[in-house]
Parts: structure tokens; sequence; C-alpha cells
């Protein structure tokens, strides 16, 4: 099972610029994936076995504080920071970015809008079959695809938990040198697709409010009920360590 106290973690956005270079797998955990993980084995162990796992969530943040957690990251790091921060270093030096996941239409609108915010980056696109599970000829064709492409950064983006378990569970398999990044939202963001909340909400912690706001049918449950159970989760935690 997943406990936040054993994770380690990205501390601050400042880290960003010290990790590694050539093979990277770079994961997110926040409120609703920390729920998910406690209850599904795999999607745990994809998070505990990639090389970086950034603290996507306030919550997070203050619970890690609360139960005294090995990491004591210092602020949180959204998907959308790692996307940028990893762009805007490619770009500096030009190369070529994959974008794995998503609609045909979402990376149509992905390669354009890369055409001027990054000119200096090849972009390629797969969109995957839109099914729950992919059969052995997807994932191979999935692979394939990646490794034909040979980028200097790829973005895979299917979701939580889809997208962390099935890079990890192909990761062996996949003949690539660069840094890896399961960022689904993040797709949609820079696509346009779905607006991000402004700098006010994130600023104060409510981009999870803006969502719910935005979107109350599909994101109800995921924020009324999971952060209720998030807060469980972590108090089980702290009383555990007692």
């Amino acid at each position: 099972m997943l406990r936040l106290k054993d994770l380690t973690l990205v501390g601050s956005r400042k880290e960003l610029s010290s990790l590694p270079e050539g093979k990277l797998l770079i994961n997110t955990i926040n409120a609703h994936s920390y729920n998910t993980a406690r209850k599904d084995a795999l999607f745990a162990e994809a998070l505990t076995k990639g090389d970086c796992l950034i603290p996507d969530g306030a919550s997070i943040i203050k619970a890690c504080r609360w139960i005294g957690a090995k990491s004591q990251p210092t602020e949180r790091i959204a998907g959308w920071d790692l996307f940028a921060f990893e762009m805007q270093r490619l770009n500096e030096k030009g190369g070529r970015c994959m974008f794995m996941g998503s609609s045909p239409k979402v990376l149509e609108l992905i390669v354009e809008r890369a055409k001027t915010v990054y000119p200096h980056i090849e972009v390629i696109t797969y969109s995957p079959p839109y099914k729950p599970v992919f059969t052995d000829e997807d994932n191979a064709a999935i692979v394939k695809a990646i490794n034909t492409a040979n980028p200097d950064l790829l973005w895979i983006g299917m979701t939580a938990p889809k997208q962390e378990k099935w890079t990890y569970t192909h990761w062996d398999k996949l003949d690539i040198h660069c840094h890896v990044g399961t960022i689904g939202a993040v797709f949609d963001f820079f696509a346009g697709t779905v607006r991000r909340a402004p700098l006010w909400w994130q600023r104060h912690s409510l981009e999870w409010l803006y969502r719910l706001i935005s979107e109350p049918k599909r994101m109800w449950r995921r924020y009324l009920v999971g952060n209720a159970l998030f807060l469980w989760n972590v108090g089980k935690e702290k009383l555990s360590m007692k």
C-alpha cells in the first residue's frame, strides 16, 4: 500500500534543473492519485518506482508536514510547471518532442500552438485507440511509434492512473534517451480545450475548486468525496505512526 510518509518527492521547482539527463520517468502525485494508489497496487508501484515524483497539490505539501513524512517539499509543482520547464529547456537547444495520448483534435491544436510558443521544437504526436484496455497489438504499435520517433522529450497523456501504469509496464520496451512525463490534463491546457484556473486561484491553492466549479458533473466526486477520503487516509497514516 502506498504511504505518503515513505515517498521521495521533488522538493521545489528549482530542483527540476538538477534532474539527471537521459531516460527518466517523472510522475506527479496529488490527493486524487494518492487515494487511487492506496487501492491500486500497480498504480502505487508505478508511482514509487518511477525515477521522480512531483507533488502536484497543496494538500500533499501540507499532509507531508502534518505527518512528518520523509520528504518535506516546500512548494507545489504542478504538471504544468514540469511541462513549461522541460519545454523551455528543449526549445533553447532545439530538439524533438513527442505527445502520446489524447485525441487527434487535441494533438492537432498542440502542434499548431507549439509552432508559435516553442518554434525550435519539432513536435510529433500519436493518438492511441480510445478504449479502456489496449490490446497487445495496440501496445506494440504505441511502443513502435515512440521508439521510431526517438524523441528528446516525451509526454504521456491518457489520464491517471492509466498513463502511469502504461508507461511503467512498458518502460523496458521504450528504447529512448529522454525525460518522460505523465501529464494528462496538461495536453488539454496547452491545446486550449480546457481552461486552466487563473493565477489567483492557483496561488491560493484553489485550482481544484476552479475545476469543480467549471465541470461540476465530472469533478464533484473527485473533489468532494475525494478530498474527504484524502483527509481520512492521511489521518490513518498519522495514527499509524504513533
